[in-house]
């Protein structure tokens, strides 16, 4: 699938600058392709689509992001079951660690390690919305990178 297929928007991270009152972030993925293609990647093994436990969220640099301050990354959902990439998509790496920090910054005034909103649309009509606690970031050379990910407490990698 196409990596321009996709558009990706967020809300409800400024108020970590700003200092106002926290919001849950939210991220909005709008899929402009074959919308049985994005449905048969998004669908388990029954005929139901994915559920948010099924599912994990990603973001894999392609540069140094301390040195770079233009790197940029691959943001991907995979089918946690399958292994299989559900989509990706390019995105500038200071863009999703400071959403990241958002979600981090928002489990701390919520009580917990960290949560954020995935809304996947098709041409802007919503398909699935998964609420996670786990946004993992991994280096150019596939390490993870723990300071920088989202990584609820007790959670074993």
């Amino acid at each position: 699938m196409r990596r321009d297929y996709f558009e990706l928007a967020v809300e409800h991270i400024d108020w970590v600058d700003t200092g106002d009152q926290p919001e849950k972030p939210h991220v909005y993925i709008d899929f402009h392709g074959p919308e049985d293609l994005l449905r048969e990647r998004l669908t388990g093994s029954g005929d139901d689509l994915l559920d948010a436990s099924e599912t994990d969220v990603a973001f894999r640099l392609q540069g140094n992001h301390e040195s770079d301050p233009d790197a940029a990354g691959v943001v991907g959902v995979t089918n946690r079951i399958t292994g299989d990439f559900v989509l990706e998509l390019n995105e500038d790496a200071e863009d999703v660690l400071t959403f990241i920090r958002a979600a981090r910054e928002y489990g701390r005034a919520a009580g917990d390690d960290g949560r954020y909103r995935v809304e996947i649309d098709v041409d802007g009509e919503p398909l699935v919305a998964y609420e996670k606690e786990t946004f993992l970031v991994y280096d150019a050379d596939g390490n993870l990178l723990r300071r920088e990910s989202l990584i609820p407490s007790g959670v074993e990698l």
